[in-house]
């Protein structure tokens, strides 16, 4: 998309906090930022001052963390919920993916948690943290 096709910055909206040391999460990060068409989602990296002191102040050490975050005014997602708020969030043909909901969270989480705990043996870890390219750097915070 080209720049000037692109919907103005956000300032309020979810944010996502992910690793961008993590394949898997700096993938899925890039994936929303080229999928999002409405500028929905801003992002912040566990390793940066945003994402970092986000992620304490609701109660998770951001060099440890057990879970992706979406936080969106006063309510935050974690584990299954935030990846699938963030697919319903892209809209069609993403939203579609709101079905799995049907599969209680309970069942949903350990798996998320799983993959969580080894996604640096699952998919890899960046030697340098993730860098948005140049168009979308200001949905980073």
């Amino acid at each position: 998309m080209r720049k000037e096709d692109r919907p103005a910055p956000r300032t309020s909206g979810p944010i996502i906090l992910f690793d961008a040391e993590c394949v898997l999460c700096s993938t899925n990060a890039r994936f929303v930022l080229t999928h999002d068409h409405a500028g929905r989602f801003r992002l912040a990296s566990m390793q940066g001052a945003v994402g970092a002191a986000l992620y304490r102040r609701h109660g998770m050490d951001p060099g440890n963390p057990s879970s992706m975050l979406v936080v969106e005014e006063d309510r935050v997602r974690q584990d299954s919920d935030a990846v699938l708020s963030i697919y319903e969030g892209l809209g069609f043909p993403w939203r579609l993916l709101g079905i799995l909901r049907v599969v209680p969270a309970v069942l949903r989480d350990p798996v998320y948690r799983w993959v969580a705990r080894n996604r640096y043996r699952l998919f890899g870890k960046r030697e340098t943290c993730w860098v948005a390219p140049p168009e979308y750097r200001d949905r980073l915070l």
